[in-house]
C-alpha cells in the first residue's frame, strides 16, 4: 500500500482478551477467511501463524505481540495480536497505544475474566473503541447472554448484540443478523455463511431483541431517539450510521458471537470491523508536543503533512538484526531517509521498510498514515520513542509501563557465557521495557526483574534457546518498597576540611507521606537569595538517589513529598557534590524518625475451583495471608476472588494443581503495595 491509498478503507485492530479466550485462533481464522492463508493453524499442534516462537507454539500461549495485515472487502486490516497473560502486559499497553480500534474476546462459559478487565481498562485509558465477540459458543455451559451480563457487571460496559444466537452448547448453528432479521448457519467447510429463512420459534424473540437494539442505538444520536419515541420508521442504514459514530465515540460495544475453534461466526465480525470500527480518518489528528518550545502541535493523517511516528516495539530478529515497529500518523515514511528522534535528540537513517506478516516479512519502499510497518537501521530507538521530520520536529505521547514486581539473581555457567549473557540481557532490555537488568552492588550478582515468575521463566529459556547462554537462577525476590507513615524533618550538614578548598553543604528537608501511588515528588520552600538554583538541583538529585535505596532494607522509597525548608552555603568551599551529600543525609535522618515501612506487592486473585476442592482451597488461601473478598457460584464450579500478598504465590500452582488433582485454575494480577509484616522486614534482614 503506498502513500495515496484512502485512509477510509484502513482498520488498524487488535485481538485483546484474558488468557485461553480464544484470541489467536481467532485471529487464525480470520487469516483463513481473508485469504491470507490456506490451512487454519491450530494451538495445540504448535502450527499457529501469529504464536510463531517455539516457547508460545510448546505452551500454547502468546507470549509476544504478533503483526499482520489482511484484506477484507476491499479493507485493508492491520491487526495485532496481544498475549492474554497478565505477566505480559507491557505487550498490550504498547499495542494498544497505537490501535484505533479492539475486538475483545470473551469466553462464552466464563464471562468477562480478570485480565479481561485489565485489558478493558488499558483500552479505555488510550481511547480505544471496541467491539465485542463471544467466543467458545459451542462448549457446555456456554451462555450468550450471561456473557452479556458480565460485560455490563464486571467492565462496566454498554453491549449491544448485534446477532441472536441460534442454538447454544453442542446445538449452536448460527446466529440471526438482528439488523437485517437474517438468519444465517455457520458451515466450517464453506467460506461463507449460509443464509437460511428465521426459524419460526424464533421470530418473535427477534423482533424483542431487534427493539432493544435499536432502542441503545437510538438512545445515543439525538435525531433517532426523537424518531424512536415518536414510532416513526427508522432505516438501516441510519441505524448503521448511528452505531459506528457511537462504537467511535466509545459509548457502546457491539457484540457478536461464533466459535473460533469451529470456525463459526467470523466473517460477520470481520463485517463488524469494517463497519463500525474506526479508520485512521475517524480518529483524526494526533496531538503532540513541540520539544523546541513545549507548545501543543497536532498532525493529520495527511501523506502531505510532515513525518510523525511512534516506536512501539522492539525485536531482535536473528535473519535481519534490530526491528523498529512503527504506527505512522501523518506523513510518508521512506527508506533510505533519515528521520529524527527528539526523544533521544538523535538524527537516523531508516535503511529498509517491512510489512510484517508475523514472522514473515514484505520489503517495501514507503509507507504512508495510518500504516504499521518495522523498519531496519533505528539502532537509537526505544519503545515510545517518537519518530519525526527534523525541520518539523513534534513528541508524541510515551507509553507508560508498570515497574517489575518479582526479580532473580541469574549467573553464566561458564566465562564463555559472561560476555554472551551481558549482551544477551541487553537486546531482551531492549524489547521489553517491564524487564530490567542491575548488578547488585553487594553480591556483584546480575538481577533480573520481570511481572511474575512465568514472565522470567520465559526471560531464562529465551537466553537459553535464542542466545546459546547456559545460565542458573536463584530463587525469585519480592520486589519490596519502602515508605514513611508520618511527617518528619531533618537537617544534613556535610563539612569536610582538606588543607585547600573544602566541602560544604547544608539541607533542611521536609519528609511527608502520600497517597499509596503517587510516587516521590520534590519541591522547594526557599528562594534563589537564600541557596542557589544549582545547590537546589544538586540537593534533589542527593534526595532521589538516597530514596532509591531506602534505609530499612535497600528498596525504593515511594509515596513521599520532600520539600527543601531550609539551607545555607559556602562562597568558596560549597559544591553541587556537597550539596547531593547533604540531601542525602538529611533525607535518611528524616526517614528515620518518619517511622519507616516496608511495602510488600498485593496481588488480586481469582481462582476457579470445581464445588468439592472449595474448603481445601480457601483453607490454602487462608494460609497464604489472603483476603477473599467474593465467591460466586457458577453451575459446579466456584469463583474465588480476593487478594494476596506476592510472597505468598511463589510454588502456588503446583499446590494448587496437587490439591484440586489439575482441575483448579488460577490468575494473578499486580493490584497495590501494602505494609508487610514484621516478619518479612526481619527476614530480609537475616
Amino acid at each position: 500500500m503506498n502513500a495515496n491509498t484512502d485512509l477510509n478503507k484502513i482498520r488498524n485492530i487488535g485481538f485483546i482478551a484474558h488468557i485461553d479466550a480464544g484470541k489467536t485462533t481467532v485471529t487464525e481464522n480470520v487469516l483463513f477467511f481473508t485469504g491470507m492463508t490456506h490451512k487454519v493453524g491450530n494451538i495445540d499442534e504448535g502450527t499457529t501463524v501469529m504464536d510463531f516462537m517455539d516457547l508460545e507454539r510448546e505452551r500454547g500461549i502468546t507470549i509476544g505481540s504478533a503483526a499482520t495485515v489482511t484484506y477484507w472487502k476491499d479493507h485493508q486490516v492491520n491487526i495485532i495480536d496481544t498475549p492474554g497473560h497478565v505477566d505480559f502486559t507491557a505487550e498490550v499497553e504498547r499495542s494498544l497505544r497505537v490501535l484505533d480500534g479492539g475486538v475483545v474476546v470473551i469466553d462464552a462459559v466464563a464471562g468477562v475474566q480478570p485480565q479481561s478487565e485489565t485489558v478493558w481498562r488499558q483500552a479505555t485509558k488510550y481511547k480505544v473503541p471496541r467491539i465485542v465477540f463471544v467466543n467458545k459458543m459451542d462448549r457446555p455451559g456456554a451462555h450468550f447472554y450471561n456473557a452479556m451480563d458480565s460485560l455490563v457487571r464486571r467492565l462496566g460496559a454498554n453491549p449491544v448484540p448485534l446477532q441472536m444466537p441460534i442454538g447454544m452448547e453442542a446445538d449452536f448453528k448460527g446466529a440471526v443478523d438482528l439488523l437485517t432479521r437474517k438468519a444465517y448457519l455457520f458451515d466450517s467447510t464453506l467460506m461463507m455463511p449460509q443464509q437460511i429463512p428465521v426459524p419460526e420459534e424464533l421470530l418473535e424473540e427477534v423482533e424483542v431483541h431487534r427493539k432493544r437494539m435499536v432502542e441503545k442505538v437510538a438512545e445515543t444520536d439525538d435525531n433517532l431517539i426523537l424518531k424512536y419515541l415518536g414510532d416513526e420508521p427508522i432505516a438501516d442504514d441510519e441505524i448503521v450510521g448511528a452505531l459506528r459514530r457511537a462504537t467511535v465515540a466509545g459509548k457502546i460495544n457491539p457484540v457478536l458471537c461464533g466459535s473460533a475453534l469451529r470456525r463459526m461466526g467470523i466473517q460477520p465480525m470481520l463485517d463488524a470491523v469494517i463497519a463500525y470500527l474506526p479508520s485512521p480518518l475517524d480518529v483524526g489528528a494526533v496531538e503532540g508536543t513541540d520539544p523546541r518550545n513545549g507548545e501543543k502541535v497536532t498532525r493529520a493523517p495527511e501523506s502531505s503533512a510532515p513525518v510523525s511516528a511512534i516506536a512501539f516495539k522492539v525485536v531482535s530478529d536473528q535473519h535481519v538484526g534490530r526491528l523498529v515497529y512503527l504506527r505512522i500518523y501523518s506523513g510518508v515514511v521512506e527508506a533510505g531517509r533519515s528521520v529524527y528522534n527528539p526523544t533521544r535528540r538523535e538524527r537516523e537513517r531508516i535503511g529498509r521498510l517491512l510489512k510484517m506478516h508475523a514472522d514473515n516479512r514484505e520489503e517495501i519502499k514507503s509507507a504512508g498514515p495510518g500504516e504499521i510497518v518495522a523498519a531496519i537501521g533505528l539502532k537509537r530507538a526505544f519503545t515510545g520513542d517518537t519518530i519525526c521530520d527534523e525541520q518539523n520536529p513534534v513528541l508524541l505521547e510515551s507509553i507508560q509501563f508498570p515497574d517489575p514486581v518479582l526479580s532473580i539473581a541469574v549467573e553464566p555457567r561458564t566465562r564463555v557465557d559472561q560476555e554472551k549473557m551481558d549482551t544477551a540481557l541487553q537486546r531482551l532490555a531492549d524489547e521489553d521495557p517491564t524487564f530490567r537488568v542491575r548488578t547488585d552492588a553487594e553480591s556483584g550478582q546480575v538481577v533480573i526483574a520481570g511481572m511474575g515468575e512465568l514472565h522470567l521463566d520465559i526471560i531464562v529459556e529465551r537466553l537459553r534457546r535464542e542466545f546459546k547462554v547456559e545460565v542458573t537462577s536463584g530463587s525469585p525476590k519480592v520486589a519490596y518498597r519502602e515508605t514513611i507513615g508520618k511527617a518528619a524533618e531533618a537537617q544534613g550538614r556535610f563539612l569536610r576540611q582538606t588543607g585547600g578548598h573544602g566541602q560544604y553543604g547544608d539541607v533542611t528537608l521536609r519528609l511527608e507521606p502520600l497517597e499509596r501511588g503517587s510516587g516521590i515528588q520534590w519541591e522547594s520552600e526557599i528562594t534563589g537569595a537564600v541557596l542557589p538554583a544549582e545547590y537546589q538541583r544538586a540537593a534533589e538529585a542527593g534526595f532521589r538517589e538516597a530514596a532509591a535505596t531506602g534505609i530499612l532494607a535497600g528498596y525504593p522509597t515511594v509515596d513521599i513529598k520532600a520539600a527543601l525548608t531550609a539551607g545555607s552555603f559556602h562562597e568558596v568551599d560549597s559544591s553541587e557534590i556537597a550539596f547531593k551529600v547533604a540531601a542525602s543525609m538529611a533525607f535518611k535522618a528524616a526517614a528515620e524518625r518518619g517511622r519507616p515501612v516496608l511495602l510488600e506487592p498485593i496481588m488480586k486473585i481469582e481462582v476457579v475451583t470445581p464445588d468439592q476442592f472449595l474448603g481445601d482451597v480457601l483453607g490454602d488461601l487462608n494460609s497464604r495471608r489472603s483476603q477473599i473478598q467474593s465467591m460466586e457460584g457458577q453451575g459446579n464450579i466456584q469463583v474465588i476472588r480476593g487478594f494476596i500478598p506476592l510472597a505468598e504465590t511463589f510454588r502456588y500452582a503446583t499446590e494448587l494443581r496437587s490439591r484440586t488433582t489439575g482441575r483448579a485454575v488460577f490468575t494473578l494480577e499486580l493490584s497495590h503495595y501494602a505494609p508487610a509484616p514484621a516478619s518479612a522486614l526481619t527476614a530480609l534482614k537475616g
